[in-house]
């Protein structure tokens, strides 16, 4: 029996969503087989996507973060089990580690929700108002850590202020210095929203509003854009780029030359809870196990009018990048079918 043609398959996914926006990239060692632009890069102009444009990652930023604190564990300036509070004194929530931060198992309050409810919108907030705000209003932990597995934003901006701390360095230009450049990564870049409005192959993210029956950029609405006014934030968001640059990205990670393959495999390595069950969340990665394929390693992002999709499967050695910037609401049908084709055409 002979195998379905890859591109036809696909291209059946976005003929069934034909108002999709994004771009997919599908690679297999490296090498993309598949790499298509869907929808517009702006909706007012009708400027048509690339595969070339800027998207904002969001969520899939934090492997970046991540990284900066493996590579300062490697070089012996801190370990995964330190406390949170021997970096950031003030903060008051005890008993918390850097590992609790990297794999989601805190229990620390929404940095954001604070933010929100407290912060002046007119301005724009960076990591030091972030933890000023939690050690001022300091709202309850959630849970004790290690009790559970909870998505924490907060986690990860705490976790690029320790690696200022700890490095001397700031973290955007150390992404820069040490992922973005020298990988030739030349699209991909933490921009401040000023740098952001000067792109020009910018794809703007856009939500359907219902009122006036079309996608409106998702900058329209600015006291709801938490990536207006949190817009100096570092660690859980803000990496910008293109779907070739993260493919360079998953090509790095393969190599050796960040970090030594037993660090890295700790980022892929579920946690063990306080209960020794385990969460399948390692540092700055979703796990998974194929059936054909083997493990994944996966992280989505989703910024106002923005949803990523970064799937590794490691074991055998594809990569599917998926962005869209008119967050569709048929997105989630879309991935799955995506990676419903992958597996039939690549898995034995």
């Amino acid at each position: 029996m002979s195998k379905p043609n890859l591109e036809e398959s696909l291209d059946a996914v976005f003929k069934s969503v034909p108002d999709y926006s994004g771009v997919l990239l599908v690679a297999d060692k490296g090498v993309p087989v598949y790499h298509k632009a869907f929808g517009y890069k702006n909706f007012e102009t009708k400027e048509p996507l690339a595969t070339t444009n800027i998207f904002e990652v969001a969520s899939v930023s934090k492997q970046f973060t991540a990284m900066t604190i493996m590579l300062l564990f490697e070089e012996g300036k801190l370990a995964f089990d330190d406390s949170l509070n021997k970096y950031i004194p003030d903060l008051p929530y005890p008993g918390i580690t850097i590992r609790h931060l990297l794999n989601h198992t805190s229990g620390l309050p929404n940095y954001q929700e604070v933010m929100d409810k407290y912060w002046d919108k007119s301005k724009v907030a960076g990591n030091a108002d972030n933890v000023a705000y939690l050690i001022q209003y300091h709202p309850e932990a959630r849970f004790t850590p290690g009790a559970k597995y909870e998505y924490s934003n907060t986690g990860y901006m705490l976790l690029a202020s320790i690696f200022e701390k700890v490095s001397g360095e700031d973290f955007i230009d150390f992404c820069r210095k040490r992922f973005f450049i020298p990988n030739q990564m030349t699209k991909t870049d933490i921009r401040t929203l000023e740098e952001k409005k000067n792109l020009k192959d910018l794809a703007l993210g856009h939500i359907f509003v219902k009122e006036k029956q079309r996608y409106i950029p998702a900058d329209s609405f600015p006291q709801f854009n938490y990536a207006i006014w949190l817009g100096n934030r570092k660690g859980p968001g803000r990496v910008s780029s293109t779907s070739g640059d993260l493919l360079k990205w998953d090509r790095i990670l393969y190599n050796g030359k960040l970090v030594k393959n037993e660090t890295l495999q700790q980022a892929f390595s579920p946690a063990k809870l306080n209960d020794g069950s385990l969460s399948q969340y390692g540092f700055g990665w979703q796990l998974q196990q194929n059936e054909k394929l083997g493990k994944v390693v996966r992280h989505s992002g989703d910024n106002p009018g923005y949803r990523t999709h970064f799937i590794r499967y490691i074991d055998a050695d594809k990569t599917v990048i998926l962005f869209c910037n008119n967050d569709h609401e048929k997105l989630k049908e879309v991935v799955v079918q995506v990676e419903g084709v992958v597996t039939g055409y690549f898995g034995k």
